[in-house]
This record gives structure tokens, sequence and C-alpha cells, in this order.
């Protein structure tokens, strides 16, 4: 049960930070300075106060970014080259003093469920952006946030329950990917056609 436990650790912090980054190091390192849980000596530095400072600082920032239309979206981009691979280091170094095979793998596994998870949510967010009411948008910021925090709980607390519910979204995401792929192209279609037909030159102007 012992591998078990890391494993859905390891795999629960991973895909967790695809989601809310600065939320998983909030947890882990809260949970861990608390004694609530014991982080692997690799980890440690996340109940370091500055880390802690630092990721509660960008949590406030990330909580107002990510309920504004378009803006949330220009985030999740920019976080591509953040989430990623921190949910990579956070598999790797969750393994503890494994060998360093068993910690590349893990970081091979917990990026590519980093990942998943992002692009998943920032797809989804994409597509909920053509709403020109901004309250689905603060639903789906507070949603995420909730899930991200209550699947590490799961991960942390209930690890087989966080697997089976792990499959189940690798399950949902290999069906919703094709249908999201194509709602995003049409969205930057019909993007390119607006701004396209707005720089031809004589191209008359805008309704008003």
């Amino acid at each position: 049960m012992e591998a078990v436990d890391t494993i859905a650790a390891t795999m629960g912090a991973a895909w967790a930070s695809g989601i809310n980054l600065y939320a998983t190091i909030l947890v882990l390192g809260i949970l861990n300075l608390t004694g609530d849980m014991t982080l692997p000596a690799n980890l440690q530095i996340l109940s370091h106060p500055m880390v802690l400072g630092a990721a509660g600082l960008m949590y406030c920032v990330e909580f107002v970014a990510d309920k504004v239309p378009g803006l949330d979206t220009g985030w999740d981009g920019i976080h591509t080259f953040l989430r990623i691979p921190a949910g990579a280091i956070l598999a790797a170094n969750g393994m503890g003093d494994v060998g360093p095979a068993a910690e590349l793998a893990a970081g091979l596994v917990g990026g590519s469920l980093a990942a998943t998870s992002h692009f998943t949510k920032a797809g989804t967010r994409v597509l909920i952006n053509t709403s020109p009411e901004p309250f689905t948008n603060w639903a789906a910021s507070v949603t995420e946030d909730v899930a991200a925090v209550g699947g590490l709980f799961a991960a942390l607390n209930f690890p087989l329950v966080f697997l089976g519910f792990l499959g189940v979204f690798l399950i949902l995401v290999i069906w919703l990917a094709p249908k999201l792929w194509r709602g995003i192209k049409r969205v930057f279609a019909f993007l390119g056609r607006l701004f396209g037909a707005n720089t031809q030159p004589g191209a008359p102007p805008p309704p008003s």
C-alpha cells in the first residue's frame, strides 16, 4: 500500500499543478509545515516561508486573472511553460530516494498528466470565453480551484479513490479531446475571419 500511496500522491500533485500550480504548492507546503504530512527531502523547500509567500501572492494574482474572459486564456498560454515542467518536477521529486530511473519515469508520467489537465482546462476556457456573460467563466474558475485542491486532498488521503478518479478523467479526456479541438478551431477561424476582414484595404467598417 505504501507504493500506491506514493504513486497517488505524486500523480495527484502533477495533475493538480496542471490546473492550479500555486494552489498545489500552497497545499503541499502548508501540510508539510503543520506536520499533517511529511514531504520527501527534495520537496521540503515547498514549506520555506519565501516559497509559500511567493505561491500565495501568485495565487491571488491568478485568482483575479483567471476570472477575466480573454485574460484567462493569455494567462493559461504563459503558464504552459510553468505548470507542465512543475508537474514533472513535483512527480519526480515526490518519489523519494528510489533511484534515478524511477524518478525519471515519474517525471515523464507526471509531466504528461500536468499537460493533460492543463490543456483540458485551457481548451475549455477558450470555448467558455465565447459566451458574452462573465458568470460562466467565474463558475469555471472556482470549480477548477476546488477540483485541484479536492483532487490533491483525495490523492493524499484516499489514494485508491483518486486513482479511480484519475482513470475516469483520462477516459473522459480521450473522448472529449476531438470535440474540444474542433470547437477551438472554429473559435480561432471565426476570429481570423473577423480580424482579417477588418484589416483588408477597402473593407467596409464593422457595423456600429
